[in-house]
């Protein structure tokens, strides 16, 4: 495995409606590397992302590089095709168009919102394929409108899969799911992992629970800066998580290496 850096950041701040979202954020994350970035609503993870995507800009003097590329010299259209992104929240950008499950995963390789072309015969086969195994077979015709969370945000994972993608951004996937359907993802996910070594995963999430024993580094985000960042266990501190959620946590770890918060 290449140690090269696939994501680097430097003295990044962004302002977002005039108010400071994020604030001198340096961070690294090599080829290969299984991140989490954990932290409360409101903490920057999202703007995070959408800086990393290339849909908010930094301050003037900061440094973003994705995939080798650094940005203000780089297409970023042809930059986000190598780029899986999961967001429950790309259904809002869905616009007046209805479109159907199956079309959301054939705009993968387009890097799109929504079908423009005809797909080619080895698309539709894939896009079945990766569906069926999804347990979403049967969205490829119903309208993304009409869809549960849940139910989009697999669609959204069978869209990114469409494509080898050499980054994974999974913001927040599980956010609005129920027990069963959380569970579901995250072996999704874990299987993910295993199978593609070559993969960059990034996971966001608020939620301790959620971060699996596959992500071995990660970082705390709090009011837009790094408060931790390391190895999962240097991170993953009981005093580390009282500061960011501003709780008493004590944590639990689960045979399957998953660690529970309880508020003492």
């Amino acid at each position: 495995m290449s140690a090269e850096n696939i994501i680097k950041v430097e003295k990044a701040t962004v302002y977002l409606s005039g108010r400071e979202i994020l604030h001198g954020i340096d961070w690294q994350v090599k080829r290969g590397e299984r991140c989490f970035i954990l932290g409360a609503n409101g903490a920057g993870k999202t703007t995070l992302v959408r800086m990393l995507m290339g849909y908010a800009w930094p301050l003037f003097g900061a440094t973003v590089e994705v995939l080798g590329k650094r940005f203000g010299t780089v297409n970023l259209q042809e930059l986000r095709k190598r780029i899986a992104w999961v967001s429950p929240l790309m259904h809002q950008w869905l616009g007046d168009r209805d479109w159907t499950g199956r079309e959301m995963v054939l705009s993968g390789p387009d890097a799109t919102i929504g079908l423009y072309r005809e797909a080619t015969q080895e698309e539709e086969a894939r896009a079945a394929t990766l569906m069926h195994k999804l347990r979403a077979g049967h969205l490829m015709e119903r309208t993304v409108a009409t869809m549960s969370s849940g139910e989009q945000v697999k669609v959204l994972i069978a869209r990114a899969l469409m494509t080898n993608p050499e980054l994974m951004i999974l913001d927040e996937p599980s956010v609005y799911l129920d027990i069963a359907g959380r569970e579901f993802l995250l072996s999704t996910i874990a299987e993910l992992a295993t199978t593609h070594p070559e993969l960059t995963i990034i996971f966001i999430t608020q939620r301790i629970e959620d971060i699996l024993p596959e992500f071995n580094r990660g970082m705390i985000l709090r009011q837009g800066e790094i408060q931790a960042y390391g190895t999962r266990d240097e991170v993953l501190t009981e005093q580390n998580l009282k500061a960011a959620f501003d709780l008493d946590i004590r944590l639990i770890r689960a045979r399957n290496g998953r660690l529970w918060s309880v508020i003492e």
